[in-house]
């Protein structure tokens, strides 16, 4: 998985957030929508606050109200440092066929994942090989990442929506070339989001609308 993102900042204290009111649903809703989250790997570095010296701090809890605040039921946790992002796949797989196998519809629910959380989305995406799915990757597909993808043989399934900043050119780029690489094999609908908010990797960092607002109507479909 690659690592590249900001360097964290000296930790800081704060009372954290009840991140257990997110974690899987000990009773599942057959008729609910559901939204994973996988968050950045600053997050793994840092704990909870996460500070960038150069984004400020990442909105954990802010972006998961929000993803939550149009009725979806949002999942998410806080991985250890240096997660292992195919373990994380395999744990994601493994809830989604939970989920299937209490009747919920596969294109009602979402694998949301930012930067590093983005990678581990995509690679859930092909483990699953369900083309029902939906997925959205945020600020990933950088060059070095297509080519790890591609030397692995990976393959995206679903329906999947990529977005990221246009100053994002460090840690980010096009997922398009993926996309071709994934046409006619169990990829879905699937479209690219080109922002312009100009604050790059930090974009993500936000429960911004310009990338919420397109994650949730991909989602709602």
């Amino acid at each position: 998985m690659p690592t590249n993102e900001p360097k964290a900042s000296t930790v800081t204290t704060a009372t954290p957030f009840p991140l257990a009111d997110y974690q899987f649903p000990d009773s599942i809703d057959p008729a609910g929508r559901y939204l994973f989250y996988l968050h950045g790997k600053i997050i793994e570095d840092q704990g909870l606050p996460a500070v960038s010296p150069e984004f400020g701090e990442y909105e954990y809890e802010a972006i998961l109200k929000r993803l939550g605040s149009s009725g979806l039921i949002v999942i998410s946790e806080q991985r250890p440092k240096d997660a292992d992002g195919s373990v994380y796949a395999r744990r994601i797989r493994e809830q989604v066929a939970t989920l299937e196998n209490a009747g919920v519809p596969a294109q009602h629910i979402t694998v949301v994942g930012a930067s590093k959380g983005a990678s581990i989305a995509a690679l859930s995406s092909s483990l699953i090989e369900d083309p029902m799915l939906n997925f959205v990757l945020l600020g990933s597909c950088h060059s070095s990442t297509i080519e790890e993808w591609r030397g692995n043989g990976m393959q995206l399934y679903g329906n999947v929506l990529a977005i990221y900043d246009v100053a994002d050119e460090e840690y980010s780029g096009s997922c398009e070339e993926m996309f071709q690489l994934s046409e006619g094999k169990g990829l879905g609908l699937h479209s690219e989001i080109v922002l312009q908010v100009g604050t790059g990797h930090g974009t993500l960092y936000k429960p911004l609308d310009e990338w919420i607002e397109p994650t949730l109507e991909w989602a709602s479909r």
